[in-house]
């Protein structure tokens, strides 16, 4: 009975999507010319006898959810929408190619549009799109969240990298195209894994975000990187979109951009509140800006912690869930293979002892519902050592975390505590490496 109240749903396909949607078929044929925008594809499911993402604690909202009709437009919407300017201006890869294309795009981020001799119209656009700030932004907020995030970030990022990072590919559906490229097999999964580590850590530096902060300049690579890999998948003939959608969908960004602020939002739920603090709607304003960089539509970018908690399981809610050996499961190996060293000496071996543990921890209580059988079924088991090793991890950064908090609180002392964590983060930008955040075709070597 309940699966047939959500006919209406169900039948409500593609002519009712929204304009901007179906015309991405005209505007870049090379990218989604062989997309079928009168069907939805098999990734997206409202039957509710299905298996989907939802975590097992959230799965009697799932009829409830489906049924806010205007939450669940935008989300399906978005389940079939990539990056109009950015795709753009990848498809001129067959007559730029792709490294002059990325230098481009780095001197309009340094010195602007004007300064690239003949731009063409879609890095034009595509600077403009992230040129022209929302309406909602407060540049002053961003900063604060910014200072209020590095604390947490810089002591417990190098210990949770890795198993953050293994989530985002726990799913067949948004797992192929890093699989189709073979981005993270043979050797590349630190480099990968650094590369988004890098990313989010440029963004915490002061003025990072701003037009000509290296935050900025890195979104738009980290853009332009996911659309080169959407007409580089178009032209591969190894995409089936009635299986699989669009490649690497606006709602598939989702979970890299806001897993700290949908975990915020659960926190400030599960307390019994219904709104952010001062200092948590600053980190809420961080993420949403940087998201917005990153070229995720504002529909996305839920502002209450209802409104992020509703947005984020609806997306679920909708994805079918698969974990497919062959896909996942390569790239599942090779992250937790992938050697992220963090120093050399005594000092780093224990480290790397305790990082080890940690993101197995972090990824079976996050991603997992702490269901330790249902992680070794993909793969990631915990022995005793790997237990000890999260539980000093967490000790560590806990104490690391607190001892900062301290400081910030006391005025004497504010400035320079501050000051130490932003050397810290320019240490783990140096650790990291310079981050590339582009594909070229021709170096890619399939997992699959």
């Amino acid at each position: 009975m309940a699966t047939a109240a959500l006919d209406p749903v169900t039948e409500m396909q593609a002519p009712f999507l929204p304009d901007h949607v179906i015309a991405q078929k005209e505007a870049i044929p090379s990218i989604y010319g062989a997309i079928d925008f009168t069907r939805m594809p098999e990734r997206f499911s409202t039957d509710l006898s299905d298996k989907v993402e939802m975590p097992e604690r959230f799965l009697d909202l799932r009829a409830e959810l489906l049924s806010d009709r205007e939450k669940f437009e935008t989300i399906r919407a978005y389940t079939m929408t990539g990056d109009r300017v950015a795709d753009a201006y990848a498809a001129l890869m067959p007559q730029y190619g792709f490294r002059a294309l990325v230098d481009m795009l780095e001197l309009a981020c340094e010195k602007g549009i004007e300064a690239v001799e003949n731009a063409p119209p879609e890095l034009a656009a595509f600077i403009a799109a992230m040129e022209a700030n929302p309406a909602w932004l407060d540049m002053e907020m961003v900063e604060e969240g910014a200072r209020q995030e590095r604390n947490g970030h810089v002591h417990l990022t190098p210990f949770v990298l890795r198993g953050a990072f293994i989530a985002t590919f726990m799913n067949k559906y948004s797992a192929l195209p890093m699989a189709l490229t073979g981005t993270l097999s043979n050797g590349t999964a630190a480099r990968r894994a650094y590369e988004t580590g890098s990313f989010f850590t440029s963004t915490l530096m002061p003025g990072a975000l701003g037009r000509f902060g290296a935050g900025f300049k890195a979104a738009a690579k980290v853009r332009l990187m996911h659309s080169m890999v959407r007409a580089n998948i178009a032209r591969s003939g190894k995409w089936d979109a009635s299986v699989y959608g669009v490649p690497i969908p606006q709602v598939d960004q989702m979970p890299a951009g806001l897993i700290g602020t949908y975990l915020m939002a659960r926190e400030v739920l599960d307390s019994g509140r219904e709104e952010f603090t001062p200092q948590e709607r600053a980190r809420v304003e961080l993420a949403r800006y940087r998201c917005f960089l990153l070229g995720l539509p504002e529909d996305l970018l839920g502002e209450t912690p209802r409104e992020i908690e509703r947005l984020w399981l609806l997306r679920q809610a909708t994805l079918r869930a698969e974990f497919e050996p062959e896909t996942c499961g390569a790239l599942l190996r090779a992250t937790m293979a992938a050697d992220m060293s963090q120093g050399d000496g005594l000092s780093g071996k224990i480290r790397d002892w305790m990082e080890s543990g940690f993101s197995k921890l972090f990824f079976i209580n996050h991603f997992m519902a702490g269901n330790r059988q249902l992680a070794a079924s993909v793969g990631v088991t915990m022995n005793a050592s790997d237990k000890l090793a999260g539980i000093c991890a967490l000790l560590f950064v806990q104490g690391q975390i607190k001892f900062y908090k301290i400081l910030d609180a006391i005025p004497g002392v504010r400035g320079w505590a501050g000051r130490r964590l932003v050397k810290k983060l320019a240490r783990m930008l140096e650790a990291y490496g310079h981050a590339d955040f582009i594909t070229d075709a021709s170096q890619y070597r399939p997992a699959v």
